[in-house]
């Protein structure tokens, strides 16, 4: 396919389902997968409300139990083992040709760059096409690794990343800057790709995911985390702050910048007291809601919502108490992966 044929739809455009897959005791969950199913249960109904799911699960019948009050019709199942939980990183990122057809691009997931095992879900795109649970044309890009969660794209070509993750060294590291720019522009009809070369989050795992730091919003709108000068994250963040004032649509113009305030610092009970990585810019945009991630800090949590409010005045704001969530360094976002309409 030719460079600049294809669109890389945005979040809030329209879906026909959501992906998750479901904790089990062969996970990273093992330790407390009472807690962290009871938080899969409550994102399973919200996101049902407004969109079907998809839940890859070796144990369908147990999750059916589970989400015996959600409609039937609105869940369907791939049963697979999983290495982990976090379907934005290995689900299907699909774009638009220039005709309408819709392309099921699987790229190579390796556990954000050979940290953990990634052999199970690296097969999962590969097993839902197999299956019919999506339809388009497959795509194989499995010699190139691109995770979900690290690009935005605003539906008309432009892609937001960072520096430090696509340019890891254990991701792609036989390419330039210029030759991984090369490839979004062909596989995901990239017109400009805005590089963050700043921001990260004290225990992210993933080398600095967009999705924990800046989202695309409409109307030209990029929400980025913030923070008070009295955290050690301030530098960053605000260099980051510096440089998204430098970013323009592709027509000249600046973005419309909000900043969403990070939660009150959360530390692992169990983990030498690390500082967990929880931000409220990891959301999901989904039918005509956006479910956010709260973690039981009244103030905080609502004025999150709040904002989200702003940058999205057409959308019903759903809130998910993801502190479990947060435990493995992830949060609502990393949890799912939308599925476009026509797939």
């Amino acid at each position: 396919m030719n460079c600049n044929t294809v669109r890389l739809p945005a979040e809030w455009e329209a879906q026909q389902a959501v992906m998750i897959a479901w904790p089990h005791a062969l996970t990273d969950w093992n330790y407390m997968l009472p807690q962290v199913v009871e938080c899969y249960c409550e994102m399973a109904r919200a996101i049902a409300r407004f969109t079907p799911l998809i839940i890859v699960t070796p144990e369908p019948d147990e999750v059916r139990r589970l989400l015996a009050d959600v409609p039937p019709e609105r869940i369907s199942f791939l049963k697979a083992d999983t290495n982990d939980t976090w379907t934005r990183d290995y689900g299907p990122i699909s774009t638009v040709g220039c005709n309408g057809e819709v392309i099921v691009n699987d790229f190579k997931f390796n556990a954000w760059g050979l940290k953990f095992a990634a052999n199970l879900d690296n097969l999962i795109t590969r097993r839902m096409y197999d299956a019919g649970l999506l339809g388009g044309s497959y795509c194989n890009r499995l010699g190139f690794v691109l995770e979900g969660g690290s690009i935005e794209s605003d539906g008309n070509g432009v892609i937001l990343t960072t520096s430090e993750c696509l340019l890891s060294p254990n991701r792609n590291g036989d390419l330039s800057r210029d030759e991984i720019e090369q490839r979004l522009r062909c596989w995901l009809g990239a017109e400009k790709v805005l590089w963050l070369d700043h921001g990260a989050l004290e225990g992210d795992d993933t080398d600095s995911h967009i999705d924990t730091l800046a989202r695309l919003a409409p109307n030209d709108t990029i929400l980025y985390v913030c923070t008070t000068p009295d955290d050690p994250q301030f530098g960053e963040l605000d260099a980051m702050r510096e440089q998204l004032q430098q970013f323009t649509t592709p027509d000249g113009r600046p973005f419309n910048l909000i900043g969403l305030p990070l939660p009150e610092a959360i530390y692992d009970p169990e983990d030498d007291g690390q500082r967990l990585p929880a931000t409220y810019a990891n959301y999901l945009v989904t039918g005509n809601a956006v479910i956010m991630p709260t973690y039981g800090q009244p103030k905080p949590d609502f004025l999150a919502s709040q904002i989200l409010r702003i940058a999205y005045p057409e959308h019903e704001i759903v809130t998910v108490d993801c502190r479990a969530l947060i435990r493995q360094h992830g949060s609502l976002h990393c949890a799912t992966m939308q599925i476009i309409e026509g797939v």
